[in-house]
């Protein structure tokens, strides 16, 4: 299993659900920037970014992407995977829309791996539906909780 992980995400839309991934302490991941500090960082450019994420995937054992519902559409989401599959890093995908933001649920997104062009890495859903089907998000939590740390040593790296 990886300890020290990557967290490769949609900030503006699921920068709260992150947050409830990072404190189960299972994982070590970088550090969460306030948006003060992630907008900081976007003012110095492209160039800027490319090297916070290199600065901090840099000694990271594994990447997780955290899936949320427009996780896949996102540039930067897309340049983390394909960084991770240069560097040789296990990949793997975690759901977290069933998590609660802001007391609400999302709905599901789309596989970031496909904009990548890759197949075959794994993607985890901790998803709990109730009797109605709608989804519980205090047992997603509960779900992912007793599962992120066996599925962090199940990504894929390229060969």
């Amino acid at each position: 299993m990886a300890k020290t992980v990557f967290y490769s995400f949609h900030y503006e839309r699921d920068v709260h659900r992150v947050q409830l991934v990072k404190n189960f302490n299972a994982l070590e991941g970088q550090p969460l920037l306030n948006s003060q500090d992630w907008e900081k960082v976007r003012r110095g450019g492209d160039a800027a970014i490319e090297k916070w994420i290199k600065d901090q995937m840099a000694y990271k054992k594994a990447v997780i992407v955290l899936i949320g519902k427009e996780t896949a559409t996102r540039p930067w989401v897309k340049y983390e995977v394909e960084k991770a599959w240069a560097d040789k890093k296990p990949l793997l995908g975690i759901r977290i829309h069933g998590l609660s933001s802001m007391g609400t649920t999302d709905s599901i997104g789309g596989n970031p791996f496909t904009n990548a062009g890759l197949t075959g890495v794994p993607i985890f859903d901790p998803t709990v539906t109730n009797w109605q089907g709608k989804i519980d998000s205090q047992a997603t939590y509960k779900a992912l909780s007793d599962k992120i740390e066996l599925w962090s040593g199940q990504g894929v790296t390229r060969s």
